[in-house]
């Protein structure tokens, strides 16, 4: 599908590292013209029509059987009702950059999760990684503070729960699915979880439908196409050529654009202390990917599905 070539993939991994981390921007613009759970339902109906036409395009359906179809379908819920319902709520109190490094603290969930679930035998120094990302997060939260706090605990909370909601879908969607069954799946779980932004939307904003304007179409077009079906499928190809681990260990360059983007547009400010739980968040990130198991390889549990 894609130029190969180390060269050829790094411009790939490039531009998904671009496109993730300015689909916080465009989810802060679309909220200007639409409730929460109406542009999370949207991003999800419009990621899922471009995808099934991406997937069509490179033959990858027929690739599941009955239970696998089901199975994606349900990993929806978490996978996209949960984690797009929860960011695109704490989206519209947090500026794009904080967001960015908040959602993207799952690798840490992952980690957590996956000796019971996948199977991997982490070191100490995986969990003394966790452990950094976790202290990270309290400073950026100013856990000591009750006055003064830049954003506050609940969207802190949100967006820890949407990251959380991520992970489980990850790690499940991993455990469960073959990378020549990814495309399909991922197909489906857009599906199911459409469905699930759906019903969120009739039971807590079925009066408030979005505001049409072109600032909201560029928006969607940004999240459904490059965001969601563009980026998913480059992922897909990445993951089948390159060790997950030299993916997994550039996650954290996401935030960072999310953050450069966010100061330039929003002036967005963290003060020394987030500062600091930025630094230790990533670099937590960095070295939960980079340090080998206790077999001694680098092939560690990985985001399969991406933002």
């Amino acid at each position: 599908m894609a130029p190969r070539g180390p060269w050829a993939d790094r411009l790939l991994f490039l531009f998904l590292t671009v496109v993730w981390g300015l689909n916080f921007v465009f989810i802060r613009n679309g909220l200007a013209d639409s409730g929460a759970f109406w542009l999370a339902l949207l991003r999800g109906g419009v990621g899922t029509a471009a995808t099934a036409v991406v997937v069509t395009a490179l033959g990858s359906w027929r690739r599941l059987d009955a239970r696998g179809r089901r199975d994606a379908l349900l990993l929806g819920l978490p996978n996209t009702t949960a984690f797009y319902g929860l960011l695109f709520v704490a989206a519209q109190s947090v500026l794009p950059g904080l967001a960015a490094v908040l959602t993207y603290t799952f690798p840490l969930w992952v980690a957590v999760m996956s000796p019971s679930l996948l199977g991997h035998r982490l070191t100490r120094w995986h969990y003394l990684a966790v452990g950094i990302g976790f202290g990270g997060v309290a400073l950026i939260a100013e856990v000591w503070s009750t006055l003064g706090r830049s954003v506050s605990l609940l969207a802190i909370v949100e967006l820890l729960g949407a990251a959380l909601a991520w992970a489980v879908g990850t790690v499940l969607f991993q455990r469960r699915f073959h990378r020549t069954e990814m495309l399909e799946a991922n197909a489906f779980q857009l599906i199911g979880g459409s469905v699930g932004l759906l019903v969120l939307v009739l039971l807590f904003a079925p009066l408030s439908p979005p505001t049409l304007s072109v600032p909201l179409g560029i928006s969607l077009a940004w999240l459904g196409i490059l965001g969601t079906a563009a980026a998913y499928t480059i992922w897909f190809t990445l993951l089948g050529r390159t060790r997950a681990a030299t993916l997994s260990a550039y996650v954290f360059l996401v935030p960072v654009v999310a953050l450069i983007a966010s100061a330039f547009l929003y002036s967005e400010r963290l003060d020394p202390i987030q500062l600091v739980g930025v630094a230790l968040v990533f670099v937590s990130i960095y070295g939960i990917a980079r340090t080998p198991d206790a077999r001694g390889t680098l092939e560690e549990p990985m985001p399969v599905t991406p933002e």
